[in-house]
């Protein structure tokens, strides 16, 4: 262990502020002549991605996206997921994992929600607490983020976040309160925006008397990559480290802050300590410089995925139909466009180059063997933009599939070749340089190989780029952005790539044609990449011929969902209706088959006024490398959907409470709604809902018995155990999720109908019976009291409602409670005890 006392005392004030700004993108300043390593951090929720970000460097486990962690209700499992995403960061040469997201789903169509866990902020906060002790237990730090407010994309540089002191006390705030207090988490992350007209950068209260202070936290703060920030205020106020490097407004401009007595050498050193303590905690100072990043593909990983992304799968209706037979099929018909890809994973920064790629009609051919025939028909268009060209369409010379890529050392494809490799679909996109020994802005690449078209007619060919791109096919440029490079204000690559260009192609169905994309870096820095997408002529007849082939099958599985152009970070999404003809889709197949069933890959919630027209609906959400294979698990009753609704879904976008506040005006965002976030707003104000909080049917039935408290009355510092019998009632083993509301009496002050206080999720055989346990503390009946800045207790009878979902209550219990003007500073209580199982 080092003296990080001694280490302070021997730097210079330079040194010190060198420390609290990034060396580049992914790693600090080291300090050589003292030993301090430059301590390297990766992205993120996903999976541990390394230095690189984009289509090149190692591969990484990915694992079902937040949203979808969050629908276990499971924080042991997700508890394991972050202890392997720690040991995947350790490959990668990291010690840092920016992650987890834990901002609240305040709207439905905010464009990060797949990163985010649930609309709740204790379920929420349980999660996150179980993912940091996954990660911080192979020493990787996690940052949990985006600290605070951070429910839009829009205007995320800038936007002020309005928000009430009781809403954010209640809400918001809660689950960085459980992620520091239970997780004990090391780091966390800033948010870009204001709150309440201050970026959080700035704020003392926030970062030094509430998340130190108040709480405990005994981790860094550092910013979100290029969020903004002030040398004098954010030197005073608690903020440790600015990323990336090189510095703006900390390292030499804060040293000179310190030198001209603008900023205590006291609160310099205080950063210092906090970073240099929380890595000496973990033994970073004795890593090895320069360590390789590693792909390493376990099959326990593998396992654990799949296990993950079968228990985020909510089976949101089952008209009899699941889980199918496979000894009486013959023919299945797979119908939808992500069917045929791997969508698992939103875009920006939380995406990651997986182990593998499997899609669900790959996955079902497998598990349903030779014997079935499996038939695939697309149905509708669901693209924003024209999607990358991928292996199946495409060939390298030698003819393996995808494009062979040769690296130059020069901007004009000039001079020998210093590196090969092989591109798997038409989109390359990296935030460093793609090969050792290359320059910035100096190195050229050339994908080449042959395209075989699947349709006869004209062929839009959209190419995106940071940096200059010429597209040839069948031995003709056709587009020339190198000699012609577009003009800047594209979305694609972070905002860094020019305006999209289009061109039109006729092509013949089944004739390969040569197929060549030259690139240059020139007139990019750091950020390099291209996406050449591709819309071919579609016949006009998709819907008919999804249909006929739906008639013609012993089972229908419609596939419908979005893809990382709808769902991203940097755009929030502009509907909850799904892309293309998607729901018409679903109705015409409906109506010919009324036992097809729907599986719905997003990140977030949409719209499902066709649900009751098809025999099964399942979520399926980005679940990771391993969805595909779940899914299947899950449709042949290999794998119980153990899944619950981590968020409501509502009929409408119009029904949802941040309507008309959401995303912003005029440079804000206010919060309206107040503490009537998601179920709170839909059973506060009795208005009908597509699917409730927390609903998730099982292949199995179950039976709550009457919860049992440890007493009818509650003081102050009590705990108050709930413990609620549970039986199997059906003929297979299943997985249930005992939910604990607490209802508060009119007082005089407003409060949510009910309010999630716990809950406990455990699994039976046939059979099976289980006592859980609930444990309620202070919180779990106290409201914050913005007049006197601390939680109260009023006094009055509670009532403590059991049940499946916020809508679906089994029993109710009454207690009483005495009030108390001040509340410890724990939080809600354990909500999942466990279970003990008595019998099978």
């Amino acid at each position: 262990m080092a003296d990080v006392d001694k280490l302070v005392a021997e730097m210079t004030v330079e040194e010190k502020a060198a420390l609290t700004s990034g060396a580049d993108l992914w790693s600090l300043v080291p300090i050589e002549r003292l030993g301090i390593p430059a301590f390297r951090v990766t992205d993120g929720p996903n999976g541990a991605r390394g230095s690189a970000m984009g289509t090149v460097g190692p591969t990484s486990v990915c694992v079902p996206c937040g949203s979808a962690l969050g629908a276990t209700w499971d924080p042991a499992l997700v508890q394991r997921v972050g202890q392997m995403l720690g040991h995947e960061a350790r490959t990668k040469a990291c010690r840092v994992l920016l992650a987890p997201t834990v901002n609240l789903h305040r709207s439905p169509l905010a464009g990060r929600n797949f990163e985010c866990y649930s609309e709740d902020p204790l379920l929420s906060g349980r999660m996150a607490a179980g993912f940091v002790r996954g990660v911080q237990s192979e020493g990787v730090v996690t940052t949990v983020k985006h600290f605070v407010a951070n429910e839009a994309e829009f205007e995320r540089h800038t936007i002020s976040s309005v928000v009430d002191e009781r809403t954010l006390r209640e809400l918001y705030l809660v689950p960085f309160e459980l992620a520091v207090k239970e997780g004990g988490t090391l780091g966390l992350m800033t948010a870009y925006n204001r709150l309440n007209g201050t970026y959080l950068t700035q704020r003392a209260e926030m970062l030094d008397d509430l998340l130190r202070g108040e709480w405990g936290f005994e981790g860094f703060v550092v910013t979100d990559w290029y969020a903004g920030g002030d040398t004098f205020e954010s030197g005073r106020a608690g903020l440790d480290l600015e990323m990336p490097g090189p510095a703006r407004f900390f390292g030499p401009a804060l040293a000179a802050a310190v030198e001209a007595g603008r900023v205590p050498e006291a609160d310099l050193d205080a950063k210092v300590c906090r970073l240099l303590t929380v890595f000496d905690g973990l033994g970073a100072f004795d890593d090895p410089p320069g360590a390789p990043e590693r792909s390493e593909d376990r099959p326990e990983d593998r396992a654990l995925a799949r296990e993950a992304a079968a228990a985020a799968t909510v089976l949101l209706r089952n008209d009899g139909v699941l889980p199918l037979d496979p000894a009486r099929l013959r023919r299945v018909a797979v119908i939808g466009a992500n069917a045929t890809r791997a969508q698992m994973v939103g875009g920006g920064s939380a995406a990651v180059r997986p182990h593998y790629r499997t899609t669900p009609l790959d996955a079902l051919r497998a598990a349903l063997g030779p014997d079935v025939e499996v038939v695939w028909e697309p149905g509708a268009d669901i693209d924003r933009s024209p999607p990358p060209l991928g292996p199946d369409e495409l060939r390298t010379p030698d003819g393996e599939p995808g494009l062979a890529v040769s690296f130059y050392a020069t901007p004009d494809l000039t001079g020998p070749v210093v590196g090969t490799t092989v591109a798997l679909d038409t989109r390359f996109f990296t935030t460093g340089l793609p090969l050792p020994g290359l320059e910035e802005e100096k190195f050229s690449m050339r994908f080449l190989g042959t395209y075989t078209p699947a349709w006869t007619g004209p062929h839009l060919f959209r190419v995106a780029q940071a940096g200059r791109v010429r597209l040839s096919i069948d031995g003709q440029v056709v587009l020339d952005g190198i000699a012609n490079p577009p003009e800047p204000g594209g979305e694609e690559f972070h905002g860094m790539s020019g305006r999209p260009q289009r061109v039109t192609v006729e092509l013949e169905a089944g004739r390969a044609v040569p197929f060549q994309v030259d690139y240059t870096a020139q007139g990019s820095y750091m950020t390099y990449g291209f996406q050449v997408g591709c819309r071919p002529p579609r016949p006009d007849d998709l819907k008919e011929r999804a249909v006929a082939a739906a008639r013609d099958a012993d089972a229908v599985i419609v596939i419908v969902g979005t893809n990382a152009d709808w769902e991203t970070e940097g755009r929030d999404r502009e509907t909850l209706v799904l892309p293309g003809d998607q729901n018409e889709l679903i109705r015409a197949v409906g109506a010919a088959r009324p036992d097809a069933v729907v599986a719905v890959n997003t990140g977030g919630i949409v719209e499902m006024e066709w649900a009751d027209e098809v025999g099964a609906v399942l979520q399926v959400w980005f679940g990771g490398q391993e969805m595909a294979g779940a899914l299947a698990d899950v449709l042949l009753g290999r794998a119980e959907p153990g899944g619950r609704l981590p968020t409501t879904i509502p009929h409408r976008i119009e029904h949802n409470p941040s309507y008309g506040n959401f995303p912003g005006a005029y440079g804000e965002v206010r919060y309206g709604e107040g503490l009537l976030v998601g179920y709170r707003w839909y059973d506060t104000r009795q208005l009908p809902v597509r699917y409730p909080f927390g609903h998730g049917l099982s292949f199995t039935t179950f039976e709550l018995g009457p919860p049992v408290p440890s007493a009818s009355t509650f003081r102050p510092g009590d705990e108050l155990v709930v413990e609620v019998p549970v039986r199997n009632t059906g003929s297979r083993a299943g997985a249930e999720v005992v939910q604990c509301y607490v209802e508060a009496p009119e007082d005089g002050v407003f409060r949510p109908t009910r309010e999630l206080r716990g809950w406990s999720k455990v699994v039976l055989e046939p059979g099976g019976r289980a006592r859980v346990r609930v444990v309620l503390s202070d919180r779990a009946f106290a409201h914050w009291d913005p007049a006197e800045h601390r939680w109260r207790i009023a006094p009055g009878r509670y009532r403590v409602a059991v049940g499946r979902s916020s809508r679906d209550i089994a029993h109710t219990i009454d207690v009483d409670v005495e009030g108390s003007g001040v509340v410890g500073s724990g939080v809600v209580g354990s909500g999942v005890e466990g279970s003990g199982e008595e019998g099978g």
